[in-house]
């Protein structure tokens, strides 16, 4: 079932590309009842993770998903789809966010899986990096809200590969900085 679990992941990454290609293709219904099997498993998914951190993650977002898939079909509008991606942003901001105010940072409490006994210097660092990721949802997400207004085609580039790259990047870029925190 973890499995499952991670494939669901992994699909939901190609959610604008479903989208599109649903609302260009084949309307409303066909692609919400994937979507909101999709989902399903997401939320299932989500309780296998125990007590990971990002299990909330999971089910708010499996939740939500399956909340517009069902306000889309019922009302026949393809606009709910679109507001998934922030809520996808506002959801990691608040996990993110109220994990500041937790003894330990989220980034704290992945970092520690790997290195349990992380040194105080390395928690200063987490709890950075755990702020830089909430800016990141916050902008992240305003400009997914702004892509909601826009055109299908603007909304599938930005959420479906723009948003990645942007994600891929901050992630890429933490990594070089902490390696060479690391090495001083």
């Amino acid at each position: 079932m973890r499995m499952f679990g991670a494939l669901a992941g992994l699909l939901l990454l190609a959610y604008p590309l479903a989208v599109y290609a649903g609302i260009s293709h084949g309307g409303v219904g066909l692609i919400a009842l994937l979507l909101g099997l999709l989902f399903l498993l997401r939320m299932t998914s989500g309780k296998l993770l125990g007590k990971s951190p990002l299990r909330l993650v999971a089910t708010t977002t499996g939740v939500i998903g399956l909340l517009l898939v069902t306000l889309s079909y019922v009302f026949k509008q393809y606009d709910w789809f679109l507001y998934y991606p922030v809520a996808v942003n506002a959801t990691m901001f608040v996990v993110f966010a109220v994990s500041l105010f937790q003894p330990m940072s989220i980034i704290e409490q992945v970092a520690r899986l790997q290195e349990p006994d992380l040194p105080a210097s390395g928690v200063i660092y987490t709890r950075n990096v755990t702020k830089v990721w909430c800016l990141f949802f916050l902008v992240n997400g305003a400009i997914a809200w702004q892509t909601c207004l826009m055109s299908l085609e603007i909304w599938t580039l930005y959420n479906g590969l723009l948003s990645y790259l942007a994600a891929g990047a901050l992630f890429g870029i933490e990594f070089i900085i902490r390696k060479k925190v690391r090495a001083s």
